[in-house]
């Protein structure tokens, strides 16, 4: 429930004020002075401050500078008589959300209230989109239309009207975190946030405060209050990634907060209540994990009460028709060039590799196909020196053996060389992100030889 603090020295006005607040609907905290407002912010959280402009020993305005110290993301709206407008004014240039002018109207009171509210969660959920990485690649309606992922999309059609833990498993790169997205957008829940948090990329404290929040000063480097993946979930998805890889310390503060639905943010006494749907997704064998007293048997069927596993591309190489064409297309967008077309044999040579690194790695082989290409037509040789495939028919065939003077009398060992150096560039490329002057240096040769080079091979 939304919870406001009303500042006040006048008792009457603090009981008028939390009338108001409390005919909202919102939970109303009162205090008397600028030092009850100090412990009040210390312990509990709040999502707006309203407070009088004069009052003794702490001004409005001082409180306002303090607040906008400790909890710069708390509006905070000013009291204030006609005669000092101006200090009103004041305050809105030290960050004040907006004033109230005495005597006020119980309407416009609310008004002013509600948009600051809304206001600050438009804003805290455009700086959560702006720092969200969207995988634009794969949008949902080509992952569920795949022929390989019917079965997927049949089961997402199911669970995504519920509010059950889903589990979802598959290989790094197989489109686990898309997956959820599905889920999410399917949900009753879509008009709220999906929240990642990928428990391997942070360790066990920085992870814990990424979670559940933390006060400023609960830990080295924590400069100021931080909300928690719990809270900006509130009402949404919160998708867990590589969930396996959690600590075994951080995971029984994971399972009360899922049993109990309540947070305790870092370094506080807070206690808030969130409601909010879990998706998980790990690439480990999670029963292996159990048996290792890697990861919490309690805690594992908590959530996955339903699995999704999802298949690797290896296995479902038809899907690449689809795929690789559409993020040809979409890389040579972004980089305003003509997307190239596959040639058959360029497809063939596609289906042939077995993708260790998946979708993921597919993207990344279109990504450079649309950097490097110059051409109209991809075909095969593009990819063969950055995609080493078997051979499709690796027996021997006495009927059709020759012999290797023929094949250097037939001039066969020029393409192989050529073949060799464009490897060779290719990689001294990516290990040094596309930077032409340390890639010549690493190939040992001019940086004007290299140039020729890439023009040779069309890179």
């Amino acid at each position: 429930m939304t919870k406001i603090l009303i500042v006040d020295d006048d008792r009457r006005m603090r009981r008028t004020l939390q009338i108001v607040i409390e005919r909202m609907g919102f939970e109303s905290v009162a205090a008397m002075d600028a030092a009850e407002a100090r412990e009040h912010i210390a312990n509990t959280a709040f999502d707006l401050v309203l407070t009088d402009l004069k009052m003794p020993e702490t001004s409005g305005v001082e409180l306002l500078q303090e607040i906008r110290a400790t909890h710069p993301t708390i509006p905070v709206i000013v009291i204030t008589a006609y005669g000092t407008i101006q200090t009103a004014i004041e305050a809105m240039r030290q960050g004040a959300s907006d004033f109230v002018l005495k005597p006020f109207d119980n309407d416009n009171l609310e008004f002013i209230i509600n948009r600051s509210l809304a206001l600050e969660r438009y804003r805290n959920e455009n700086n959560f989109l702006r720092k969200q990485v969207e995988d634009s690649w794969a949008p949902e309606e080509v992952f569920l239309s795949l022929s390989s992922m019917q079965g997927v999309a049949e089961i997402i059609e199911r669970v995504a009207p519920t509010t059950s833990p889903i589990l979802v498993t598959g290989e790094t790169g197989t489109g686990k975190e898309l997956a959820a997205r599905c889920i999410h957008k399917r949900s009753p829940r879509s008009n709220e946030l999906f929240v990642p948090l990928n428990c391997a990329a942070l360790p066990g404290e920085l992870l814990e405060a990424e979670l559940f929040g933390h006060a400023r000063g609960a830990f080295t480097g924590a400069e100021q209050e931080r909300q928690g993946k719990f809270e900006l979930a509130n009402g949404g998805t919160l998708f867990l990634d590589e969930i396996g890889d959690m600590p075994i310390t951080l995971q029984a503060k994971l399972l009360r907060v899922l049993e109990d639905g309540i947070v305790e943010p870092l370094g506080t006494n807070k206690r808030v209540r969130v409601d909010i749907r879990v998706i998980s997704a790990t690439n480990q064998d999670m029963r292996q994990a159990i048996a290792d007293k890697r990861f919490r048997d309690d805690l594992y069927y908590r959530i996955n009460t339903i699995e999704l596993r999802l298949p690797p591309l290896r296995d479902r190489t038809g899907d690449l028709d689809t795929l690789a064409p559409l993020f040809l297309e979409r890389y040579a967008m972004e980089i305003g060039k003509q997307a190239p077309t596959l040639t058959d044999d360029a497809l063939e040579l596609l289906r042939r590799y077995d993708w260790p690194g998946n979708v993921r790695e597919l993207r990344n082989v279109m990504e450079r196909a649309a950097v490097l290409s110059n051409h109209d037509i991809l075909a095969s040789d593009f990819f063969a020196p950055v995609l080493p495939v078997k051979p499709e028919d690796s027996s021997p065939n006495p009927g059709n053996e020759s012999d290797p003077r023929e094949d250097l009398a037939e001039g066969r060992l020029v393409p192989a060389v050529e073949a060799f150096e464009r490897r060779m560039i290719l990689r001294a490329l990516d290990q040094t992100k596309d930077n032409k002057a340390k890639a010549a240096r690493a190939l040992g040769i001019s940086e004007r030889n290299l140039w020729y080079k890439l023009r040779k091979h069309s890179l």
